[in-house]
Order: structure tokens, then sequence, then C-alpha cells
């Protein structure tokens, strides 16, 4: 009897993994570049070079960015009157207006810092929630 009960429990756990996987993928819901890949138009005549991914999005940057944020937070947000920039661990998502909208651009960190830094200075806090060490002496050692 108890292998009956042991086989029900893991038989109710399977199906509740599998229903919580088909929701994240449904609802994009892995990372923020694939929230934004799930629900905006790929615009790949507004793209940077190989390094930034474009979307478009009928909604101001803020609507864009408040519909990103309420679902992944970022870690470290600038938004000023060029845009809105969001930092996460690996990524940035850039969003600018258009005449008709927004451009979400999907860039990773390593491109995206150098690239925007004269705009966001110190308000993506470099080395927060990554692997980069330094700070002083001491630091990181």
């Amino acid at each position: 009897m108890t292998y009956r009960r042991w086989f029900v429990v893991g038989a109710a756990a399977a199906v509740v993994g599998v229903l919580v996987a088909a929701f994240a993928l449904v609802n994009g819901t892995f990372s923020p570049r694939g929230y934004v890949q799930d629900r905006y138009s790929r615009a790949a005549s507004r793209d940077i070079g190989r390094q930034a991914t474009a979307y478009t999005s009928s909604k101001s940057p803020t609507s864009v960015a408040k519909e990103l944020t309420d679902a992944w937070k970022p870690s470290d947000r600038y938004a000023d009157g060029s845009g809105v920039y969001l930092r996460y661990d690996d990524d940035s998502v850039v969003i600018l207006p258009i005449a008709a909208g927004s451009v979400i651009l999907l860039e990773d960190m390593d491109t995206a810092h150098p690239r925007y830094h004269s705009t966001v200075g110190s308000y993506w806090g470099w080395g927060r929630g990554s692997s980069v060490r330094g700070g002083g002496p001491g630091t990181g050692k």
C-alpha cells in the first residue's frame, strides 16, 4: 500500500512540474529576453550590427518598460528623455521612442554597457550582480 501512495505523490508532482513548465513557455517567463521576443514585433532593420536585436511596440517607452519590469525586475534602471534603460544580469533592454511607439533593443551587457555608458553612467551599477571583482584594497581577494 505504501508503494501506491508514493506513486500517486510522484505522479502528482510530475503533473505540477509539467503545468509550471507549460505556463512558463506560454508566458515567455524564462528571461527578460524571452519576454520581449514573445510579446513584441521583430524589427531587423533597426538592429545595431550583430550586437543589439530590435523589436517594436506601438506603446510608449514607459508603457513597455512597465510591462517588462512588472514581469522581470531589472538589476538597475535609468530613464530620461532619450528612453528607458534596463540592466539585467546578462542582458540590457533599451527602450527608445520612435514616431509610432517604441523600439526595444536587446543586447548582452558586454556590448551594451560601453555603448550606453555615456547615458547611464553609474546608474547601471557595473559589477553588482556580476562576477566583476574590484572596489578597493582586499576586495574580492
